[in-house]
């Protein structure tokens, strides 16, 4: 496998950002989101972590400007806490 080549991610429920390289969070995050949408989820949970809050900032700003997010929030904490987003899909 060429090293430039997208590597297929499953479409799930959840998604686990911690083996995307931060540089990446932004379109991949966006991309998932259309995806799920597409496949009919009303509710996503996308775990980014806890460390300083970065990853989580970065996934909070695109929910907030995506049209078709009614609402996110912190997941409860046997779903992660505040290391994971929980995402309401219209």
């Amino acid at each position: 496998m060429d090293a430039d080549e997208p590597i297929p991610i499953p479409i799930t429920d959840v998604f686990d950002l911690h083996s995307v390289p931060p540089r990446d969070v932004a379109p991949v995050v966006e991309e998932y989101l259309a995806l799920a949408r597409e496949r009919g989820f009303r509710f996503v949970r996308i775990v980014h972590g806890r460390g300083i809050g970065v990853q989580r900032e970065t996934v909070r700003a695109i929910l907030a400007r995506t049209g078709f997010v009614a609402t996110f929030r912190d997941a409860p904490p046997e779903a992660g806490g505040w290391g994971a987003t929980i995402v309401e899909l219209r």
